[in-house]
C-alpha cells in the first residue's frame, strides 16, 4: 500500500490525526528532504525510517521504493509541505505504483493552492492551477497571455527568486487586472497582498530596498558620484523569502 499523506504547509498544528496515525503505522516514509520531515516526525513522536525521494533521484529511488511496495511493504509518501504529487516528483511514484497494481490511497490535508485561493477573495467555483510559471521572461509572458484568456481564476506558484520579475511581466501583460499574492501561509508572517501586479511589485521592491534592510550603499572608488552629477549606485536588497502563490 502507498499512502499519499498531506503534511503542514507551515504550521505544524495543521496535520490531521489520521495522517499521524498512518505515518506511525507504515514501514517507511518517503520524503523530499529527510531533515525537514524529521522535524515533523519528532514533533509527533513518529519513529519510522525515512528515505529521500526528490526530483534528482526519482528514477533510481523510485525503482527501489516500487520494489519494496511489490514486496508487501507499506510506504507513506510526503512532500516538504502540503499534498504530494502537486508540483513535486510524487506523481512519478504514484503513477508507477498504480501501473504495478499497487493500492494507492490519499490521506487528505493541507495544500498551498487551495489555502491561498480561499483567502484571495477571487471566485473559486471555477479555477485553473498552473503550477510554476515558465522561468524565462519571454515564455512567461506568452503563457500569461494564454492564461489571461481563461474564463476562470488562475492559481500559480512562484519562487522568491523570480517573484519580482514575474510581477513585472504580469504588470505588462495583465495591466490593471486584480491580483493576489499570498506568502508564508499558516506561518507567523502570513500575508496576502492585493492590487494589480504593478502595485504589488512596487510594494515588494520598496520593502526589500537596501535602506529598508539597513544595508550600506556601495560606491565605486574615485570621485563621489553625486559630485559628478551621477546617480549613486545601489546594491540590490535581500530578495523576498518563502514560496509565493499568485492568484488572478
Amino acid at each position: 500500500m502507498l499512502y499519499i499523506v498531506s503534511t503542514p504547509i507551515g504550521n505544524l498544528g495543521d496535520i490531521t490525526h489520521r495522517a499521524v496515525e498512518v505515518l506511525k503505522s507504515v514501514d517507511l516514509i518517503a520524503c523530499e528532504d529527510t531533515r525537514h520531515t524529521r522535524i515533523l516526525c519528532a514533533a509527533y513522536g513518529i519513529k519510522k525510517p525515512l528515505c529521500s525521494y526528490y526530483e534528482y533521484n526519482k528514477i533510481v529511488r523510485g525503482e527501489y521504493l516500487l520494489g519494496l511496495l511489490r514486496g508487501g511493504k507499506t510506504i507513506a509518501l510526503v512532500s516538504d509541505a502540503g499534498t504530494p504529487g502537486i508540483s513535486d516528483p510524487g506523481f512519478n511514484l504514484i503513477r508507477s505504483a498504480l501501473d504495478a497494481g499497487i493500492p494507492v490511497t490519499p490521506v487528505p490535508g493541507p495544500t498551498a493552492l487551495i489555502s491561498a485561493l480561499s483567502a484571495s477573495g477571487f471566485p473559486a467555483n471555477r479555477f485553473f492551477f498552473e503550477g510554476f510559471l515558465p522561468v524565462k521572461s519571454v515564455a512567461r509572458k506568452k503563457r500569461l497571455k494564454e492564461l489571461a484568456g481563461l474564463k476562470a481564476t488562475v492559481v500559480a506558484y512562484e519562487s522568491p527568486h523570480r517573484i519580482l520579475a514575474t510581477l513585472e511581466d504580469m504588470r505588462e501583460v495583465l495591466k490593471e487586472r486584480p491580483v493576489a499574492v499570498v506568502r508564508e501561509i499558516t506561518k507567523k508572517f502570513e500575508e496576502v497582498l492585493r492590487g494589480d501586479a504593478g502595485f504589488i511589485s512596487d510594494q515588494l521592491r520598496r520593502r526589500h530596498s537596501p535602506e529598508k534592510a539597513g544595508l550600506p550603499v556601495p560606491m565605486k572608488e574615485g570621485p563621489r558620484p553625486e559630485k559628478a552629477g551621477l546617480p549613486v549606485p545601489m546594491k540590490e536588497g535581500p530578495r523576498p523569502k518563502g514560496e509565493f502563490v499568485v492568484v488572478f
